[in-house]
């Protein structure tokens, strides 16, 4: 009877550890594997505040790719105020950026772009108003 409890241990540790796997209890947070990750040091994220500002260079490279988030005009970059990362093909940010049109109006942008560091790529993927656009 001794043989079959030491024989159980390594499968009990296995599936321990796998059911913890699974549930999602990871370094992201907590978050499921694949999930979405709050970015906590957002304002002070030099990484971060990068990609905000490459968002509203190619937003405004390329304002008629973006429908209603076109009409504002050319922005400048204030701040990244929230930011989420989800591991995909590469890095998902989900970003809310803080940006300044040219009557100096501030506004807020919800952006999207996947980080692709092996490629050296970036790449927005929308870049549209948020709700409550007013800061």
């Amino acid at each position: 009877m001794a043989r079959l409890v030491k024989s159980s241990a390594p499968l009990f540790v296995f599936l321990v550890l796998y059911t913890l796997l699974v549930s999602g209890v990871s370094g992201n947070g907590g978050g499921m594997v694949g999930g979405r990750a709050k970015v906590s040091d957002v304002k002070t994220n030099k990484e971060i505040q990068e990609l905000g500002r490459f968002s509203v260079k190619e937003f405004n490279n390329h304002r008629s790719t973006y429908g209603k988030g076109g009409e504002v005009g050319e922005l400048m970059f204030s701040e990244v105020v929230e930011a989420q990362t989800q591991v995909v093909s590469g890095v998902k940010y989900y970003l809310k950026i803080e940006a300044t049109t040219q009557s100096e109006e501030k506004l807020m942008f919800d952006s999207v772009l996947v980080v692709k560091p092996w490629l050296r790529s970036k790449e927005l993927l929308a870049f549209e108003p948020s709700i409550g656009l007013r800061v």
